[in-house]
């Protein structure tokens, strides 16, 4: 089943601004999530409490690159951040991103309650 899939403020802007093999990376992922797949490059991101906050890891030239989303929604994929990760910790990632990505996930539930009223299901 094909997903909406909406990006949150800045992160469509943010992964543009990526390298062009970075983008594809993560583009193509996307596509697969839209079509209700996990792809080999997601992975559970930790400190939400379940697998519905997805991040692509995209490793590039020496740097590493992170597009994260939710699938908490029946109806629709949301890209909440895309960021070049600098942690100096391994593949954590930093402190103020999380804050972000929390942030976003508030706005993508009240988007998408009021969303999925304007836009009921059809009935097959």
């Amino acid at each position: 089943m094909l997903e909406y899939l909406f990006w949150l403020k800045s992160s469509k802007r943010d992964l543009k601004a990526m390298p062009d093999a970075v983008q594809d990376m993560a583009g193509g992922a996307l596509d697969d999530v839209q079509w209700g797949l996990t792809p080999d490059e997601a992975k559970p991101l930790k400190g939400f409490g379940s697998a519905s906050v997805q991040e692509i890891v995209c490793d590039y030239d020496g740097n590493a690159y992170g597009a994260v989303y939710t699938v908490e929604f029946s109806r629709a994929v949301y890209v909440l951040h895309c960021f070049q990760k600098k942690s100096k910790t391994g593949s954590k990632t930093p402190k103020p991103d999380l804050e972000l990505i929390k942030s976003r996930l508030v706005d993508a539930r009240k988007d998408y309650e009021k969303w999925s009223k304007e836009n009921p299901e059809e009935e097959s």
